[in-house]
């Protein structure tokens, strides 16, 4: 078995996204979390969110089938409207002390999770 990380850069999609897989003769089954972005976003994803068609279509791509999302790690509490995007909410909180309060209690960013095989 041979482990293969696929990092998607961030000049790719301009957000930080990981996507790891184990991949046996031709068969490998694999999980992908990203940031849902706001609904109308085009591709700027310099505020760290990712459209889930555009995250979908591009890992097929690469040679990926997509098999199914979860909403396990969604968050509604995320407006993705923030000054300092994604990395305002934790566990990041790149504004310091201010409002962090707030930003504990909407929590972490709303992320899709995706799951693929090949």
């Amino acid at each position: 078995m041979k482990k293969i990380i696929i990092a998607i850069s961030s000049a790719m999609l301009l957000a930080t996204s990981a996507f790891s897989m184990d991949i046996r003769p031709s068969i490998g089954i694999s999980g992908s979390m990203g940031v849902y972005a706001a609904t109308g976003t085009e591709k700027n994803f310099n505020n760290g969110y990712v459209k889930e068609s555009f995250l979908i279509d591009f890992i097929e791509e690469i040679g990926f089938q997509f098999v199914e999302k979860s909403n396990i790690n969604a968050n509604s509490k995320d407006t993705k409207d923030y000054k300092s995007g994604v990395w305002t909410l934790p566990p990041r909180l790149v504004m310091g002390e201010k409002d962090k309060k707030k930003y504990l209690e909407i929590g972490e960013s709303d992320r899709m999770t995706l799951k693929f095989v090949k």
